[in-house]
């Protein structure tokens, strides 16, 4: 069996990348729902979650944790969920995270570190750190 994917798996998982970034929560889990991993990662360790959080959309962060999505994991660069939803100031996505067991401390830099890196008191509030 090849280790690589043709190029129509290829097109395919970078569409999927291309749902968690924009936010397009019901098609991105109808694929997870149908099969589609949902700890899925593309070529810099970026799973789906990471890149939801990132682009600060809770909608879509809330459905793939509900699916099973991994908070603790983090891309290449060390960088978890929670420390992307915080640089982006995303309040529901943060609360979601933590109330799917994402520890505030993990990850390089961990989310308080990217809270008080950035100067962010009411992201430190929400993880407890005031």
């Amino acid at each position: 069996m090849p280790d690589e994917l043709d190029a129509e798996a290829l097109a395919f998982a970078h569409r999927m990348f291309d749902l968690a970034r924009a936010g397009t929560t019901d098609e991105l889990a109808a694929n997870v729902d149908a099969g589609l991993p949902v700890n899925l990662t593309n070529a810099k360790g970026d799973t789906l979650l990471i890149l939801a959080a990132y682009h600060a959309r809770p909608e879509t962060v809330g459905a793939l944790l509900a699916r099973g999505a991994d908070p603790a994991r983090t891309n290449d660069r060390g960088r978890t969920a929670l420390a992307a939803a915080v640089f982006r100031r995303n309040a529901e996505a943060v609360r979601a995270l933590l109330d799917a067991g994402a520890d505030p401390e993990h990850g390089d830099p961990s989310a308080v570190e990217t809270a008080r890196f950035f100067d962010l008191p009411e992201m430190l509030t929400l993880l407890g750190r005031s």
